[in-house]
């Protein structure tokens, strides 16, 4: 029996092109919540086709609070929430890790609602010397637990990057960026037929991708948007100019949870 863990983010969901749609609590964000399950939805169901006997879904969108979850599939567990400082609660013992509705990372030429982790607050992040966003850091936490990465939807430029770190990752394109806000977005049925035809294969394969392995020790460096924010004298932080500053873990999660610790 498989056991699939999903990752949920929203800037990269079918129908998406918008900061409007992804936060605040207008009609714009109310219509995405339901493009985002229906989009898990459509991966839950790709994925029972794939195989799976076991699904767990983890919405990994700011609060965690935006999946509708009345209207999920019922054969998928959930993750709403505050999580504390472990960001895939129980993905040790999952075989395979779906990164579903992700966006590029900071500073990718038109690509959709492109950022990492805070579009306000942080300009770049690096691991071990290479500039990483999102994709990197989920691939890299799952890869800890022995866990592949064996898909990824949104924008071509999501889907671009996530192939350059995993090759043999199965990637569901649903819409090309054209700029930050704005894209060609695929028609809702055939977005969805993407992904449950790409979940469909990425789990029935999912024992020939190999998990994303850092090595360790893992070395986070963080640029920030604004002047004054470096945290100084605090344990296991490396300052490094007036908006740059790094921590080293054992693990991609521990080094993040360094680098971001308040």
């Amino acid at each position: 029996m498989k056991k699939i863990y999903v990752m949920v983010d929203m800037e990269g969901i079918s129908g998406v092109c918008m900061s409007e749609q992804v936060s605040g609590d207008g009609e714009a964000y109310q219509r995405a919540r339901k493009y985002l399950t229906w989009d898990v939805n459509a991966c839950i169901e790709g994925c029972f086709q794939g195989g799976a006997g076991k699904v767990m879904v983890r919405d990994a969108h700011g609060g965690g609070y935006h999946i509708i979850w009345e209207e999920l599939d019922p054969r998928a567990l959930s993750t709403h929430g505050d999580t504390g400082r472990e960001r895939m609660p129980g993905i040790s013992g999952y075989d395979g890790l779906i990164l579903l509705g992700y966006h590029a990372m900071a500073g990718t030429p038109a690509a959709i609602l492109e950022h990492t982790m805070s579009s306000k607050s942080f300009q770049n992040l690096w691991i071990n010397g290479e500039k990483a966003g999102e994709i990197t850091i989920d691939a890299g936490i799952a890869g800890d637990h022995g866990v592949p990465t064996i898909m990824i939807s949104g924008d071509d430029k999501t889907c671009r990057e996530a192939k350059h770190l995993i090759p043999s990752v199965v990637a569901a394109e649903v819409k090309k960026g054209l700029a930050v806000r704005g894209g060609i977005l695929l028609p809702m049925k055939k977005a969805r037929e993407v992904i449950i035809a790409c979940a469909a294969m990425a789990v029935s394969q999912c024992k020939k991708i190999k998990p994303v392995r850092v090595k360790n020790p893992v070395t986070m460096r963080l640029e920030l948007i604004s002047r004054g924010r470096v945290p100084q004298n605090r344990p296991g932080v490396k300052v490094i100019d007036g908006r740059s500053y790094e921590a080293v873990g054992r693990t991609v999660e521990e080094a993040m949870n360094n680098l971001f610790m308040d």
